[in-house]
Order: structure tokens, then sequence, then C-alpha cells
């Protein structure tokens, strides 16, 4: 498991949570890490804070693919607007889950990508 997110305190708070299923949780905070890391540790999943993309999502999934061709890509997000989720699996995204919703969310949606699904946060079903 790969999780790369800037904010210390949330991504301590998601290891936590992924910690419970998984293992091993590699963390990192910036978007050059991100890309070497799933480089270099081919996860299933990559949890991926939006902001990290700086604006530019689809080539940041297209250097995470290119760099790891089996990981899928959760994206974290405190945007609750249904466009954002669509864009984010527009760009390659397999799932998108809400930073308010973490508790509930994220392990579900680890486990749905996981599996070959797509997931997204019931509120952005919309």
């Amino acid at each position: 498991m790969l999780l790369a997110d800037r904010h210390h305190g949330l991504r301590d708070s998601v290891r936590g949570l992924l910690e419970m299923e998984f293992e091993t949780v590699f963390m990192v905070a910036d978007e050059a890490s991100v890309v070497e890391g799933a480089g270099r540790l081919k996860p299933s999943v990559v949890v991926l804070d939006l902001s990290l993309a700086h604006g530019d999502l689809r080539s940041l999934l297209a250097r995470l693919a290119e760099r790891s061709p089996g990981s899928k890509v959760l994206m974290l997000t405190v945007h609750d607007e249904a466009t954002v989720a669509k864009a984010a699996l527009a760009a390659g995204a397999a799932g998108v889950v809400l930073k308010s919703k973490l508790t509930n969310d994220l392990l579900p949606a680890v486990n749905a990508l996981r599996a070959g699904k797509h997931y997204l946060s019931p509120e952005l079903m919309t």
C-alpha cells in the first residue's frame, strides 16, 4: 500500500485506518515521491491526495500508470462536487473518497479497487 498526502496529521490518520487491514503502508508527501515509490514498490493500490496533482491529474496518473501499470489509484479529496469525482475517474483514477468520509469509506474503497471495481463515496454519486 502506498499513501501520498502532504498533510502530516491526515496522513497519519489514513495510515492508521489502512494498517487495520494491511501489514505495510508506505507514506510519501509529494508528487515526485509517489511516482518514484509506485515504480519501486508496485503497490496494488495508491491512495493519493488530489491536491498533490497541482492541477494536472491526468499527467500524474499517466506517470503512475507508466511506472506501476498494475496499481489502482484511489483519490482522496475535500471537494464534494460530483464533477471533481468524474474528472478524477476520467483522468484514470479507479476511485474517489471524500476526506470527510474516510472512516466509513476508505477500507471499502481500497477493497473494491483490489477486487477490480471502482468506488465513489456515496455523496459523490449525484
